[in-house]
């Protein structure tokens, strides 16, 4: 759906009444040298912002993986360096047992479920609404039965959402703080994704999902950075990094034109060192194509990742 006039500029330009802006959240992430937040790749000095050292644990959506069943699959995802299995949500209710065999004895772990629920978190129809909240429910159930990461949700998913930035932001926060709750009790999380313009009028930066987040102000409700959608929407990868702070738990990688990392001229350099400049724990995951063969293209871009996670200095 287009948006027209002003309703497009809100969507765009964050006029959210909110307690912490873009800033806020990247004064208090971290300080910053003019030049590492302009997008330069050059190395940035800074504080760390958690005490652990990051890592880089690679994972993969499931379906983007070669393999006649989904066990093969794991077992070719760990022999290349992987170490996490992302499902999609659809159907996951019938594959529980098929995907706690694929990873039993070996070191992959499932990293995070992506999406698959009905309904739309801040569709205009309140009955669309409320189908969002039982299915992301029925979903995040089945996460935690899965010790996975979190459940991956796009709130603004939908042909018709709420037309007001700010009315959408407040269902959204209503809503994401009884989902967070729940989402605890399965010891699992929801993690909101930005996406670009191109996908969605209403949460597109790393830095306003992150505000959002803080207003919720619940363990339950964290975030997921999309470097595709990045590469559109954020002027510095390692500021917007920075801004997630605390409450990035899920990464997913694609190159510029939504292929394998490496296979196009996106860098990731300067998204890494953000993310080792917070102490990033948690996966990243292929969401994204594969120009030629999986069996060769695959273990080649896990090791262009490893290649430039350690040019990420700090």
């Amino acid at each position: 759906m287009r948006l027209s006039g002003v309703a497009e500029q809100e969507y765009t330009g964050l006029y959210w009444k909110s307690q912490m802006n873009r800033r806020d959240l990247l004064k208090s992430a971290a300080a910053v040298s003019v030049t590492g937040l302009s997008g330069s790749t050059a190395p940035v000095k800074a504080q760390i912002i958690r005490e652990n050292q990051a890592v880089l644990k690679i994972s993969s959506q499931d379906n983007r993986l070669p393999g006649a069943t989904l066990r093969e699959k794991v077992l070719k995802l760990e022999k290349w360096g992987g170490r996490g299995l992302e499902l999609w949500g659809n159907g996951l209710s019938g594959r529980i047992k098929e995907a706690q065999d694929a990873i039993k004895g070996t070191q992959v772990k499932i990293s995070a479920i992506c999406a698959g629920f009905s309904g739309a978190p801040i569709a205009q129809d309140p009955e669309e609404r409320k189908r969002a909240v039982t299915s992301i429910k029925e979903l995040l159930k089945l996460a935690g039965e899965l010790g996975s990461t979190g459940l991956v949700v796009v709130p603004g998913a939908t042909n018709k959402p709420i037309s007001n930035p700010e009315e959408a932001r407040k269902v959204l926060v209503e809503m994401m703080s009884e989902l967070g709750q729940f989402a605890v009790e399965c010891k699992t999380r929801v993690l909101l994704k930005p996406v670009d313009r191109k996908e969605s009028f209403f949460l597109r930066l790393l830095a306003d999902t992150a505000a959002i987040c803080k207003d919720i102000n619940h363990p339950g409700v964290c975030m997921t950075a999309d470097f595709y959608h990045m590469a559109f929407e954020e002027t510095s990868e390692c500021g917007a990094f920075l801004s997630a702070g605390k409450y990035l738990h899920h990464v997913h990688l694609g190159s510029r034109k939504r292929n394998l990392p490496g296979q196009d001229d996106r860098s990731f350099v300067d998204g890494f060192r953000g993310m080792k400049m917070i102490g990033y724990q948690d996966y990243c995951s292929l969401e994204c194509d594969c120009i030629g063969n999986p069996e060769i293209e695959i273990p080649k871009s896990f090791e262009f990742l490893r290649k430039q996670w350690n040019e990420a200095a700090i």
